[in-house]
């Protein structure tokens, strides 16, 4: 692999926390390697031609969880990883990404703005305590989110 094979790209995410202090994450895999473990991720995405950041975090809610926020409403960033190395559907990427904290009620997951990509890997979420995320053998992304999980509470 070379410089040229590695996808550059930059992320916004979002840390969705409810009033039960539990993280949304979106259980996913990488259906070009369906053999892979799969892994949870947070709400969020690449950011588009001409966006910022909290404008793409914004736009990934929306369309990851049905959820509308204005950017205001968003708290940060609390978090950036510059670390995010991974290959999906056989193309090598690495990614920067910049975390956001949005507090909201009970939700119920609108999965109807979904794009392509989602639907063919994502297969579920879940909403995560700190002590739950820390004590699971599960593959999640970033490994910091734990900790993240009680500062933003």
């Amino acid at each position: 692999m070379t410089a040229d094979d590695v996808i550059e790209r930059a992320g916004a995410r979002v840390l969705l926390i409810n009033p039960d202090a539990r993280l949304l994450m979106m259980h996913a895999f990488d259906p070009g390697e369906p053999n892979k473990p799969p892994y949870w991720i947070t709400v969020g995405g690449g950011i588009g031609r001409g966006e910022d950041t909290l404008r793409a975090a914004v736009r990934e809610l929306a369309e990851e969880t049905g959820l509308r926020a204005s950017p205001e409403e968003l708290t940060g960033p609390v978090f950036h990883d510059d670390e995010a190395r991974f290959t999906f559907e056989g193309r090598f990427y690495r990614q920067t990404n910049t975390f956001f904290v949005l507090r909201c009620g009970f939700l119920e997951v609108d999965s109807s703005g979904w794009e392509d990509v989602e639907r063919r890997s994502c297969h579920g979420y879940r909403w995560w305590s700190a002590d739950e995320l820390a004590a699971t053998d599960e593959l999640f992304f970033p490994t910091e989110l734990p900790d993240l999980i009680r500062e933003a509470v």
